[in-house]
């Protein structure tokens, strides 16, 4: 008998949309982990203090550095003060840990993976689509879609680039299969459905207002809650621990990363690559 399947959600940036996410979702008893910068160096409006404490009584909050930049553009003091700053300015406003961490744009480097956990971080998620399985490490967390109407070419052009390809297969396959966007994500979710996967589902608030997708959105989520039991509807941080569970019971171990001097990403030592952007 395979295992129930999972429903995950992110929702990143911290615009003040994001309220408005959180009585949609709480509408059909979905969970989400929404990730919040402090600023957005783009000149996007995020939360305020008030409201993100708000957020933070009914979702998962987690940190999407100071001031939403892209760490794989700074040098590396940059990105560690937007990583630890980020986690304590957050952590100040809402009075308790912060456990999670998003790379903005899902671009990222070795070197930030490091300073992530040695941040204080138990886990980072990043852009990296069509997963539905739990086995991952926890500084580099997939995600399955994003809710935004990408074309098939985008799927192709992202599954070439962000590796995992046995891992990522399957779902390509089932995206793949048709023209319009929506029906892709009902064949990923059916095919997390039937594997007793996890459909890791993310959007920014912005985008949904921009391009008008709130009927679209309300719909899908509806079917989730249809059809995925109220206990398998998670937050990001439960998934770290169903991802060690599986880790254990298969004997396999995720990759570590290890601990290194704060001193060394100061002075920018660090210099190999791996990013997951799209």
């Amino acid at each position: 008998m395979s295992a129930l399947p999972r429903f995950s959600m992110s929702v990143d940036d911290g615009h003040p949309l994001d309220l408005r996410m959180a009585d949609l979702l709480q509408s059909h008893g979905i969970k989400a982990t929404f990730y919040l910068p402090m600023m957005n160096q783009e000149g996007t409006p995020v939360l305020s203090s008030a409201s993100m404490r708000e957020l933070a009584q009914a979702f998962e909050v987690g940190s999407h550095t100071r001031s939403h930049r892209f760490l794989n553009t700074l040098h590396g003091s940059e990105a560690w003060r937007e990583i630890v700053d980020g986690k304590q300015q957050l952590q100040d406003q809402l009075g308790e840990e912060v456990a999670g961490f998003c790379y903005p744009g899902g671009r990222y480097q070795y070197l930030h993976k490091l300073q992530v956990r040695s941040a204080g971080f138990r886990y980072a998620r990043t852009t990296q689509n069509l997963r539905i399985d739990l086995e991952f490490p926890l500084f580099e967390m997939p995600t399955t879609a994003q809710f935004y109407p990408h074309t098939r070419s985008v799927f192709l052009r992202n599954f070439i680039s962000q590796r995992h390809w046995g891992k990522r297969s399957a779902a390509l396959g089932a995206s793949l299969a048709a023209e319009d966007w929506l029906i892709r994500l009902h064949a990923l979710l059916d095919l997390a459905i039937a594997q007793g996967g996890v459909f890791h589902l993310w959007c920014h608030s912005i985008d949904i207002e921009k391009l008008q997708l709130w009927d679209q959105l309300d719909a899908f989520l509806s079917r989730v809650a249809r059809q995925i039991g109220t206990e398998q509807r998670v937050y990001n941080r439960d998934l770290i621990a169903a991802s060690a569970a599986v880790s254990t019971a298969d004997g396999s171990q995720q990759s570590a990363v290890k601990e290194i001097n704060v001193n060394a990403f100061q002075a920018g030592e660090f210099k190999r690559e791996e990013s997951d952007a799209n």
